[in-house]
């Protein structure tokens, strides 16, 4: 039998495809329905492979219906059919976020409010209110206020702390990283001759003249026994923080989310609101994995969540993608692992010349999680936020690449803030996929600047040149406290990413950082919606606007594409519908 050529199995391909399409709209129609909603006269952005714009879109039975003209789509109209007319507004694909920490940040605020903090002054302030509303000896914690965000770009000192509560310990603490005041340090049992123990990076910053510890920890908050004197919230609680942030997400035009460390209780709660039908995004997760302790139990732990339920069975609600771990420290606080040493530094309290920050896993780890991962068929991510770390992960899935079908399992970096050209190459080869936040750049490249100078940030988040190599790269925010929009932190509004991505211009920072990494606004489009798709697992279900698909979209105040740019970030969401309904509306 004479072989098919790839042109004509081509051609049947899309033949196929075709009449299946045909046949769902068919079989549709035959059945008697009609389009129960239909935007028209408007500016419809589908996003899809052409960037095609239609002027009306038609839903029904939760999915897209028809996309066209007015005359085309207007066909599908029926006695009950809800017409609204756009009056020329845009419609875009619902957004997507790919990295949020919706448990954690709900609960932010439960138990009191927790005022903005742009200054030391603020931070102190915060603090001494804190020791008058609690009994003394109660733990203070001061949670992801980052240095770089900070007018003075510096941790507290231990003296500071000290004065604003002496009769509590006191520990500001940013991620991994932390400074804590003298009765912290003593309840931590961290002196002179403190020494990690656990196998695990990290080490205490001590004073060069005393050998005194300064407060100031890397890598070790593991270590502090900070008790929480909040309020516990009930399950019905939980539930209904969680479903309070989820309207907030809808309010920016956000339609599904990443969630970059679900723990299983995370997932159990997300599945009892996909259960009671009051889920209003949708969630994909990457499980929590920690990165300590035996290897053979970590590697256990993955292949739990890869037998887990939602893994398995995951509907177009609910599904657990992969594993999330942390490869290195973070920029904000000062321990990411760079390729170069950091140099000495006031704003992040290092006095050795020779830091390059501090990389959690070693290669001889990290190699068997990644293999497990892969073997389990789970996508891999790890923070990654220095080059060094970068790196090393591109190293490990290099070298297994060359015995398991690890681009088939979409491996990823998150974060990925600091790269090089040899890192885009070889993340394009392998098809390494990335989950940046351009809002980090928006509020964090004043102290970079100041930090490492503008030369080493040639390579900070460059999305056009990723763009450009064909790598998926993903927008997402790292939302990891409070609930509203306007204080979050970090921001999830997505239009200030996507004007962050098109502008590369910073909060309190004159011009624009590497203007020439500067993404299109049909790339920054594609950047939270057709990318975030592909790299969430979802590009067949939403991401697009195309025939078939769930009707994920958003209704814009702003047409994305000819507008100031000035005005990008300022956009507002006025109609945003998931499944076909409406979770939000704001005037229109």
């Amino acid at each position: 039998m004479k072989p098919h050529s790839s042109k004509s199995i081509s051609i049947f391909v899309r033949t196929a495809a075709l009449f299946t399409l045909l046949g769902w709209l068919g079989n549709f129609q035959l059945h008697g329905a009609a389009a129960e909603l239909i935007l028209h006269s408007g500016k419809v952005v589908a996003v899809d492979e052409k960037f095609s714009i239609h002027q009306a879109i038609a839903i029904g039975d939760g999915r897209i219906l028809a996309i066209g003209t007015d005359a085309e789509v207007t066909k599908l109209k029926g006695p009950r059919t809800e017409m609204l007319n756009l009056a020329g507004r845009m419609i875009i694909p619902g957004l997507m976020d790919s990295h949020t920490h919706p448990a954690g940040a709900s609960l932010t605020e439960f138990d009191h409010p927790v005022p903005p903090m742009e200054t030391i002054q603020d931070v102190l302030n915060y603090v001494a209110a804190r020791s008058k509303a609690l009994p003394a000896g109660d733990w203070i914690v001061v949670q992801q206020v980052f240095i770089t965000r900070l007018r003075e770009q510096r941790y507290p000192t231990r003296a500071e702390l000290d004065r604003a509560a002496p009769a509590h310990p006191v520990v500001f603490r940013t991620g991994p990283d932390a400074s804590l005041n003298s009765l912290a340090l003593r309840l931590s049992k961290i002196d002179r001759d403190f020494k990690v123990s656990d196998g695990g990076a990290g080490f205490i910053e001590k004073d060069p003249k005393t050998g005194e510890p300064t407060g100031i920890l890397r890598n070790c908050t593991r270590f502090v026994p900070a008790k929480s004197s909040a309020r516990t919230p009930t399950d019905d609680e939980r539930r209904e923080r969680l479903r309070e942030l989820f309207r907030a997400y809808n309010s920016v035009g956000i339609t599904t989310i990443g969630d970059r460390a679900a723990s299983d209780a995370t997932l159990a709660l997300y599945k009892e609101l996909r259960d009671r039908k009051q889920l209003t995004v949708r969630v994909r997760a990457s499980a929590d994995v920690s990165y300590l302790g035996p290897i053979e139990k970590i590697q256990e732990r993955i292949r739990q969540v890869a037998a887990h339920p939602l893994h398995k069975e995951r509907d177009e609600w609910l599904g657990v993608i992969g594993i999330k771990t942390f490869l290195d420290g973070g920029m904000l606080t000062g321990s990411a692992y760079m390729r170069e040493p950091w140099g000495v530094s006031d704003i992040y309290a290092i006095t050795d010349p020779k830091y390059h920050g501090v990389l959690f896993i070693p290669k001889e780890r990290l190699r068997p999680m990644v293999r497990t991962a892969v073997e389990s068929g789970l996508q891999f991510t790890a923070h990654s936020v220095g080059d060094g770390a970068v790196h090393a992960l591109l190293e490990v899935y290099e070298e297994l690449s060359k015995e398991l079908p690890v681009r088939a399992t979409r491996p990823c970096l998150t974060h990925a803030n600091f790269q090089s050209q040899e890192a885009v190459a070889i993340a394009a080869r392998l098809g390494v996929m990335m989950d940046i936040q351009p809002a980090w750049l928006h509020l964090d490249t004043r102290t970079l600047t100041k930090q490492f100078g503008d030369a080493r940030l040639r390579w900070f988040q460059p999305l056009k040149s990723l763009f450009a190599a064909g790598v998926v790269v993903g927008g997402g925010s790292d939302h990891m406290q409070k609930i509203s929009p306007e204080n979050a932190i970090n921001p999830y509004n997505p239009f200030l990413g996507i004007a962050t991505a098109i502008t590369r211009t910073a909060r309190w920072h004159e011009g624009r950082l590497h203007p020439e990494e500067a993404i299109t606004r049909e790339q920054a489009l594609r950047f939270y919606t057709a990318n975030n798709a592909k790299l969430l697992f979802l590009e067949d279900k939403t991401g697009t606007l195309e025939v078939g698909k769930l009707a994920d979209l958003v209704v814009l105040d702003t047409d994305l594409l000819t507008c100031a740019e000035e005005r990008i970030a300022a956009t507002r969401a006025l109609r945003t519908y998931v499944n076909g309904k409406l979770v939000y509306r704001d005037g229109f």
